[in-house]
């Protein structure tokens, strides 16, 4: 139960009146035991005078002052920070599909350890929130607008296949755009949704080669930066992973940095995943983080379920106690 953020603190004046009823018991009771001390015949009055039961003839009283408090503070409107389901937001899950991810220091390879996780994310993420896929190597494509049709994104996720080139920054301008038209299409009065783009590479950019060109991974994160649109990214794979290309072996590194730095300079978050347990986890952290939104809500009920139940027992009480209702 919760005994911050009031929405109707005023309602604690009326502590004032229990404050008083209180009182107002306690001289009743004192002033009872002064009439009894005046009555001159004493012996008499230990034979008409009612038993006294002692304290417990106190208890119906207290607990009725109990239930006026609870109920007092469920009225002050007293509210708590609750995990919400958000039911307006927009994700875009942008994946890497260049050559690199064919590397096998990810069991069984970076590709299909990435489309699982990719399936169990969808599978979690918030029922409400809708969620879109861009792939990117060479070139990005918009493979499934955002929507709220889980199948029809996991369908997509398994059809991905490999390319050449790793085009990063076309890869966040065209989850940028999907989220753009997106926005227009379902904002109406209450403007476009919030959104999120979830960035999963595995390496560096190699069109263009410099990160911060027009077409650059840093060009664009500061784009969605203006948008307000921030970036998660994962760098997802090991130093040791390799490639064969052409009959040679090729090494494929992370590149972290990179990465980092996209993140900041969206005002986004970087997760490191060298496996692919290490990717579900880093999943499931934003799953809880997208999903759901921490506000305050009403926290009352408590209050009034157990100001109630105490008001039953203050009844029951006096009807054994004292045969009667206080």
């Amino acid at each position: 139960m919760s005994l911050t953020g009031f929405k109707a603190p005023w309602w604690f004046l009326l502590l004032a009146v229990v404050l008083v009823l209180v009182a107002g018991y306690l001289w009743v009771q004192r002033r009872r035991r002064r009439s009894a001390m005046r009555f001159s015949n004493l012996a008499l009055l230990e034979r008409v005078a009612p038993r006294r039961q002692g304290w417990p003839k106190h208890v119906p009283m207290a607990l009725l002052g109990v239930t006026l408090v609870l109920l007092t503070v469920g009225l002050a409107g007293p509210t708590s920070e609750q995990r919400i389901p958000r039911n307006r937001a927009t994700v875009l899950l942008t994946m890497d599909v260049s050559l690199s991810m064919k590397a096998r220091d990810v069991s069984p390879s970076r590709l299909r350890a990435a489309k699982q996780a990719a399936k169990e994310f969808a599978d979690k993420l918030t029922p409400g929130i809708n969620l879109g896929l861009v792939s990117f190597a060479g070139t990005a494509t918009v493979m499934v607008m955002p929507t709220t049709d889980r199948p029809s994104v996991k369908q997509a996720i398994d059809s991905l296949q490999l390319s050449e080139a790793t085009a990063t920054g076309d890869g966040i301008k065209a989850s940028l755009s999907a989220i753009e038209s997106f926005g227009r299409m379902v904002g109406g009065g209450q403007g476009a949704p919030p959104a999120r783009i979830v960035l999963m590479a595995d390496g560096g950019q190699t069109i263009p080669r410099e990160l911060d060109a027009p077409r650059g991974a840093y060009t664009q994160a500061k784009a969605a930066e203006e948008s307000g649109v921030p970036i998660s990214t994962i760098s997802f794979g090991t130093e040791h992973g390799s490639i064969e290309i052409q009959g040679q072996r090729q090494r494929v590194e992370v590149d972290d940095e990179a990465m980092r730095h996209i993140a900041d300079l969206s005002g986004g978050d970087f997760y490191k995943a060298a496996s692919a347990e290490q990717l579900r986890q880093v999943y499931d952290t934003l799953q809880e983080q997208i999903g759901y939104e921490i506000k305050r809500a009403d926290a009352s009920k408590p209050w009034f379920v157990l100001g109630t139940l105490a008001g039953i027992v203050a009844a029951g009480t006096a009807l054994v106690v004292g045969r009667r209702l206080p």
